[in-house]
């Protein structure tokens, strides 16, 4: 059997997870802690780290609504003059039904938790204890939001601008590729991969929040965006050259054009006369070369 390497790599993210849980179980201790307070706190403080704002604040509300749902219900259930399970299964099977009725997306694990503590635990001051959890998780959620905006926002720029230099790393080998004078043609599914991964690091750039630099961020995500729409036109062209049974020949000026690129180019046909093939070739390398022209320069622009 084969063991692979094991990388042990602490990011960012979470030694910020730590320090927020670490510092809400410092503010809980301040008022008397106890495993329950601390729990609660901490379950708020990690909730609340999470890679993008966007999904901090669903994350923030899933522990929000969990804690009021299952502390109303746990309240509620107390009042009825049945045994302790018989009530902690009533109360399970009401807050599932409500998060489903409700089409509530949130996961009601927390929410059933507490329905369990108030409902098993002898002699609990029901409201108090309701209100005590609601507090504490407050404090865990406030302080791993502040942490998580403010001290190294998760930030994938890099990440997006990678992968547009990969793009290009891509676009220059198609074409090396496609004109080596073989019959035999390249195809573009590396590249379309490459830009659903773009895709997708654009969605988490969009749904993210870097504090103190909203304004720099939304001009980085208009010119990570046009990226995306200049590759996505590329790949057009390029699949339209890859539909030939052989690619025409390529006149001078686009074969100075990809040299320039650091392309080498094996196809030594010369143009004498030009057919319909040679014109649909020689326009999709033109309109292949100017959107790589305009791709670079908005990448350049997202890093001013």
């Amino acid at each position: 059997m084969q063991i692979k390497d094991v990388n042990f790599h602490v990011g960012p993210r979470t030694i910020k997870t730590a320090a927020a849980v670490v510092l809400s179980m410092i503010i809980v201790e301040l008022y008397g802690a106890t495993a329950s307070k601390l729990t609660f706190a901490m379950l708020g403080a990690m909730a609340a780290v999470q890679p993008t704002f966007k999904d901090s604040v669903e994350s923030c509300l899933t522990q929000i609504i969990g804690v009021l749902f299952g502390a109303v219900a746990g309240v509620l259930l107390l009042l009825l003059p049945v045994h302790y399970l018989v009530a902690t299964g009533i109360g399970l099977v009401l807050v599932i039904t409500l998060y489903n009725a409700l089409h509530i997306r949130f996961s009601p694990s927390l929410s059933c938790f507490l329905v369990v503590m108030i409902c098993t635990t002898p002699g609990i001051e029901p409201m108090t204890y309701a209100f005590g959890r609601i507090w504490d998780t407050a404090i865990g959620l406030s302080v791993g939001m502040l942490i998580n905006t403010m001290i190294f926002p998760y930030d994938n720029s890099r990440q997006i601008r990678s992968t547009v230099a990969s793009l290009d790393e891509e676009l220059i080998r198609f074409l090396e590729d496609m004109f080596d004078g073989d019959d035999v043609l390249p195809n573009v599914e590396k590249m379309s991969g490459e830009i659903d991964k773009m895709a997708t690091q654009l969605r988490i750039f969009g749904n993210q929040r870097l504090i103190l630099k909203i304004k720099r961020q939304r001009l980085e995500l208009k010119a990570f965006q046009a990226c995306e729409g200049k590759a996505r036109q590329l790949v057009a062209h390029m699949e339209v050259l890859c539909r030939m049974e052989r690619p025409g020949r390529l006149t001078q000026e686009n074969k100075d054009r990809l040299g320039g690129c650091a392309a080498v180019i094996r196809d030594e046909r010369m143009l004498d006369e030009i057919n319909e093939i040679d014109v649909v070739t020689n326009y999709h390398v033109e309109q292949i070369l100017s959107l790589r022209t305009e791709l670079l320069g908005a990448l350049r622009g997202s890093s001013r």
